[in-house]
């Protein structure tokens, strides 16, 4: 029974089939497309479909395609980068970039300054190449806190961006960073925008980034938190957790707290004291020790000290007050922080405490207080000046005591500790952090660094300012806290750090090393004018002058020698007079020297010069021959 209904519903699509088959006009192009639609109906009709279903199934299936696509491409994943100048591998010349798309933000813009290789060289700065190259994508510098190490190349940044890009930072941050514009950066000082604890910014399209107060060894001091669809990254900036701040303003623990909470895809860390255990000191302890020594002292007391630590020369300023001393200051630095600091309500001086440096000798010596520059043993600043005995104003004598309220930076110990041996030699009582607790750093130790780590719980790692084995050492610590090793990044300066909600690595590297600034010039300075000097220093100059007839191109006088950091030409007269003969001897003064190019003349001299000099003297001197025409 079945069977037979189901043969007849078979033959009766079979009979329709062949009814829609006989068309009238199945000639030419339109008849035959009229037979194939034909067909391909009756087709499906025999499969059980209905052709109209079909074909808006079909279009469904067309529509959900398109949608698959499209969440594809949206699922794929976002990317930002964080591009660290400086800082890395260094102690100083702190600036880390961060790009997400079209858009690029910038944190610090800092100085190093130059060690006793860089002869001549006034300051280090990060190379801002990859930012000139970019510069129609920032859109804004962000500025952690106001030291050197952080705001010191700012100038010569804004000489490569453009200058309607906004800057943003603390009170006393912008304002000293404004103050480096004041000489020979022209008069247009970008917008500077102020911000406190909690302040967010929305910068471009994609960009937010917030400051979160911490404490360090200067005051409006913030961690910045940067927040595009890509992810998020916490910059720690650097930091110390000081429970008793001289100031009152301490550590936003909660908002900290709450960003862990939130979840941070990279966190940059500061790694200066990753070495050291412990908490670092509170800076209310350096007051207490001021007073032990000031206490102790019977005459003068010269204090040594950074311009920028506020809160340090507060307190100096107070134990000043408490035990009935003036104060005076040498350094420009220092001027400058207490006229900034003084007008913005930072530093609290009494208006009857500060007397001139040319008066210091009117005073009794148990009521003077000099304030000075110096702590890292700087050739010109006014600690050397004073330990060297050269100094206008102020000459050690004994009774004094000097005070030198900082830790050498690395590299700048034997500098430091020169200073020290000139004060021991005029019978001057010496302070300084191996004796007393007159210096504790800005920077937080392990355990801070952990604390740090425990709020923010960050996704991935990478550790920042400081030399390698800092790095080493604060990756060693995140471990400890529960950072993955894997999730942690040791990165160089110029790697290209790829943030993605999933993950962080390097991938890539752009162009980022030093330049160097010597007086007004800025980068002009490179490895071969630094190998000169450095020669020079060693060996001396050598000058060798000769004498041409302009007509004939003959030698009529010469050679004549003048030597300069070689040899005391008194007491080397013969070696001198030896090196005369034998370039003579070698040069034929009959020759046409002017028509065959001077160069000819000065390379022979040169050679012989050179070769003469080191196997008399095993030296190797810069040798200029000079060529006159008369």
């Amino acid at each position: 029974m079945l069977r037979t209904e189901k043969g007849s519903i078979n033959q009766e699509k079979k009979r329709r089939l062949e009814k829609k088959l006989k068309l009238e006009n199945t000639s030419g192009v339109d008849g035959i497309k009229e037979k194939i639609k034909a067909i391909k109906a009756g087709i499906k009709e025999l499969k059980g479909e209905k052709p109209k279903k079909v074909t808006k199934e079909v279009k469904v299936l067309d529509k959900v395609v398109v949608s698959d696509t499209k969440e594809i491409k949206s699922a794929k994943e976002e990317k930002m980068y964080v591009i660290p100048l400086g800082g890395l591998e260094e102690v100083g010349k702190n600036s880390t970039v961060i790009q997400y798309r079209d858009e690029i933000i910038i944190i610090d813009s800092g100085v190093i300054f130059p060690d006793d290789n860089l002869l001549g060289i006034d300051l280090v700065i990060p190379d801002f190449s990859f930012l000139e190259n970019n510069k129609d994508k920032i859109k804004g510098l962000f500025i952690t806190h106001g030291h050197e190490d952080h705001i010191g190349s700012i100038p010569y940044l804004y000489q490569k961006i453009d200058k309607s890009v906004p800057m943003f930072g603390g009170k006393l941050t912008l304002a000293l960073a404004k103050s480096k514009f004041e000489n020979g950066f022209g008069k247009d000082i970008p917008k500077m925008k102020e911000v406190k604890g909690r302040s967010k910014i929305k910068v471009g399209k994609y960009f937010t980034v917030e400051f979160i107060k911490i404490t360090h060894s200067i005051t409006d001091a913030y961690s910045i938190f940067v927040t595009t669809p890509a992810g998020t990254v916490f910059h720690t900036g650097d930091f110390k957790i000081d429970l008793t701040p001289v100031d009152g303003e301490g550590v936003d623990f909660a908002r900290l707290s709450q960003i862990g909470e939130q979840g941070v895809d990279l966190m940059l860390s500061d790694s200066t004291n990753s070495e050291v255990d412990g908490f670092t000191p509170s800076e209310r302890s350096v007051g207490e020790a001021f007073k032990v020594e000031f206490s102790k002292a019977k005459g003068r007391i010269i204090v040594a000290a950074f311009a920028s630590h506020v809160h340090r020369l507060q307190q100096i300023v107070n134990v000043a007050q408490e035990y009935g001393r003036k104060i005076a200051i040498d350094g420009r630095s220092l001027v400058k922080v207490f006229e900034i600091a003084g007008s913005l309500g930072y530093l609290n001086v009494p208006n009857d405490m500060m007397v001139p440096l040319s008066e210091v000798d009117s005073l009794k010596d148990n009521k003077v207080v000099i304030l000075c520059t110096g702590t890292q043993g700087e050739p010109m600043a006014a600690l050397s000046r004073i330990a060297k005995n050269m100094h206008k104003h102020i000459k050690i004598k004994e009774g004094d005591t000097v005070i030198i309220s900082a830790t050498p930076i690395p590299g700048n110990e034997r500098a430091v500790s020169n200073n020290i041996n000139n004060l021991l030699k005029y019978d001057a009582q010496v302070v300084f952090k191996k004796i007393a607790g007159i210096h504790v750093s800005g920077h937080g130790s392990k355990d801070e660094q952990k604390l740090m780590l425990n709020l923010i719980k960050p996704k991935y790692f990478m550790p920042v300012h400081g030399e390698h084995k800092m790095l080493k050492a604060h990756k060693d610590t995140a471990i400890e806290t529960g950072v993955p090793k894997n999730n942690i990044i040791i990165a160089q300066n110029g790697s290209k750090i790829e943030v993605t909600k999933s993950g962080a690595k390097i991938k890539g590297k752009v162009n980022a090393g030093c330049t160097l600034v010597d007086g007004l010039g800025v980068g002009d300075i490179g490895n071969i004018v630094l190998k000169d000097r450095q020669q020079l220093s060693q060996d001396g100059v050598v000058v060798i002058v000769f004498t041409l007839d302009k007509r004939t191109g003959k030698i009529v006088a010469g050679p004549d020698i003048v030597t300069r950091g070689f040899v005391y030409s008194k007491e080397s007269d013969d070696i001198i007079k030896e090196a005369i003969e034998s370039i003579k001897e070698k040069i034929d003064d009959t020759q046409n020297y002017y028509s065959k190019d001077w160069g000819l003349l000065k390379n022979l001299t040169r050679d012989i010069a050179a070769k003469y000099f080191y196997n008399k003297t095993k030296r190797n001197p810069m040798i200029l021959p000079i060529i006159m025409e008369v």
